[in-house]
């Protein structure tokens, strides 16, 4: 009998859809790019035009077309991090309470607010 995966537990992520990011680890390291998808259930996110795999399509009978399709893969949370609007550099984020009682967060390197 196969044996049953554990259940992901969702981590706290800061992370939304359409921040910029930058890829601190693994074979795609250095690169940067817009958050297109948050998968917060198996800790992943996809990244524009980052970890790009090949996806073989059989043709379908309506169509006709098949061929080699390449698309991004979601990352791991752990292997990105935010970058910051003012100073342009991967920062980590704190957050912080305005006057009004809204929660925002704050880059820890430049104290700036980051929208979104």
């Amino acid at each position: 009998m196969a044996r049953k995966k554990p259940a992901v537990t969702p981590l706290p992520t800061r992370i939304r859809k359409n921040d910029k990011v930058e890829v601190i680890a693994g074979k795609e390291k250095g690169k940067t790019g817009k958050v297109l998808r948050v998968l917060r259930d198996k800790n992943r996110l996809v990244v524009e035009k980052v970890n790009i795999i090949k996806r073989h399509t059989r043709p379908s009978p309506s169509t006709g077309q098949g061929g080699i399709v390449e698309k991004e893969a979601p990352l791991h949370i752990s292997n990105v991090m935010l970058i910051c609007g003012k100073c342009t550099a991967a920062t980590r984020i704190k957050m912080t309470q305005t006057p009004d009682g809204k929660w925002v967060r704050t880059c820890k390197k430049c104290g700036e607010f980051i929208e979104g």
